[in-house]
């Protein structure tokens, strides 16, 4: 098969019973071609099965020369990129994307986003996967925020994040930063901005009225539906994925969102914090010895003896209903166990695993009999935000001490992420 295009041109791709159409990619396999169409999808054809790539036209990639002009009338807002989307562009030689840098570039795709504002910096402390992050990744971001957070020309914050762990990160955020003195607003694309579905272009128009707003919070922004019509700003101790493609993946659990947020306005629909001049103080101690397990039906509780050996510090056990394990009519009962690790000093707590509503233990002669064993329950924390803040939480060495203190703090109210009256 021979062909005169190059990777980067616009091409036909001709099979036996049907044509394609597209960006020609780099691919590593010498036996594969890969195409971008033009709906934003990536396809690949066996090299045997097509009989002709066709060139169509060279495309042209280069970066705008556009000059924004600044308007003193605007606020500043800081934008701080992680890795994500939404902040990054199409490479047209691999079909990846490379990460938006400056102030242009980001006019180049998202000129709606200067109407409200000035995009006065930008901080990329690092490009991840959201899934390959961690604690450290977390206080990176905290402490770019605090900085920025004290620099009385900057108005707010806008920290884009890849979907996956989007609501660890605003968990531990919202237990980083202290007294907090004006919005840090994460947002997300679950579509790329080459594809016309994206949902990038209003999740970030949204996040730059919600980053000048009064909401002096913690606030991940998103689509409230499939639909462009608008956004939540939802709380970030109070979030959770719960789709893994829809463009409203996040939803509020057991809360309410701090407000509705179309393009042109904002409407306040629950309390929040106001913006203040308060100093922001950065409080990122982490204990990493911290684990996250889900009580199944027949489950061994001798899973426990590994983090022990481990000298994990605390565990956050998903329970089930109204926060049970296997216990006295089990054939493998966690009863003794769980007394046997807390003997040891090895802190658990109990969050629901059934996402929506709040544990009670005493209801069930099974949750009464758990309950004695010292298990710490956390009423209708996510579970997410429990291990963050239990780690959070063990960070503190004067906390740790004893597990009075421990308890103390995991039921103290931090970030808003306990709520005694629960929303549908």
């Amino acid at each position: 098969m021979k062909s005169n295009a190059s990777v980067g041109d616009y091409v036909e791709v001709h099979l036996v019973k049907q044509i394609y159409e597209g960006i020609l990619l780099e691919s590593s396999d010498r036996e594969i071609i890969l195409l971008k169409l033009n709906s934003g999808y990536n396809i690949g054809f066996k090299k045997k099965d097509v009989l002709e790539i066709k060139f169509v036209k060279k495309i042209q990639f280069k970066e705008d020369k556009t000059e924004i002009k600044r308007d003193d009338e605007k606020p500043n807002i800081a934008m701080i990129i992680t890795g994500g989307t939404i902040a990054s562009r199409l490479d047209p030689k691999t079909g990846g994307v490379d990460p938006l840098i400056t102030p242009e570039s980001f006019f180049k795709f998202y000129p709606d986003l200067f109407e409200k504002i000035n995009l006065a910096k930008i901080e990329i402390p690092f490009m991840k996967s959201s899934e390959d992050m961690d604690f450290s990744d977390w206080k990176k971001i905290a402490k770019i925020s605090e900085r920025l957070l004290n620099n009385t020309n900057i108005k707010g914050i806008i920290i884009t994040h890849g979907t996956d762990t989007l609501h660890y990160t605003s968990a531990a955020l919202s237990f980083f930063l202290r007294n907090l003195n004006k919005p840090v607003v994460l947002t997300y694309s679950q579509r790329s901005i080459d594809r016309a579905s994206s949902d990038a272009n209003l999740n970030l128009k949204c996040a730059a009225l919600a980053a000048i707003s009064n909401i002096a919070e913690v606030i991940l922004v998103g689509h409230a539906s499939s639909d462009d019509n608008f956004c939540y700003a939802m709380p970030g101790a109070k979030v959770r994925k719960m789709h893994t493609s829809r463009r409203d993946a996040f939803k509020v659990v057991n809360s309410k969102p701090f407000a509705r947020i179309f393009s042109d306005r904002i409407e306040i629909i629950s309390e929040h914090k106001a913006r203040s001049k308060n100093k922001t103080k950065l409080d990122v101690k982490f204990e990493e010895k911290v684990a996250l397990i889900k009580i199944y039906p027949g489950q061994d509780p001798d899973i426990l003896d590994y983090y022990l050996r481990k000298k994990y510090k605390g565990i956050i056990l998903e329970m089930t209903g109204l926060g049970h394990a296997p216990a006295r009519k089990s054939r493998k009962s966690w009863l003794i166990k769980l007394k046997e690790i807390q003997k040891k000093g090895m802190i658990v707590c109990a969050v629901p695993q059934t996402i929506y509503g709040r544990l009670d233990p005493l209801v069930y002669s099974n949750g009464r009999e758990l309950a004695k064993t010292g298990i710490i329950y956390l009423g209708d924390m996510l579970a997410e935000t429990a291990l963050v803040k239990l780690g959070w939480v063990l960070g503190h060495s004067d906390w740790a001490k004893s597990k009075e203190k421990v308890k103390e703090k995991m039921l103290e109210n931090f970030a808003g992420e306990l709520n005694n009256r629960l929303e549908e």
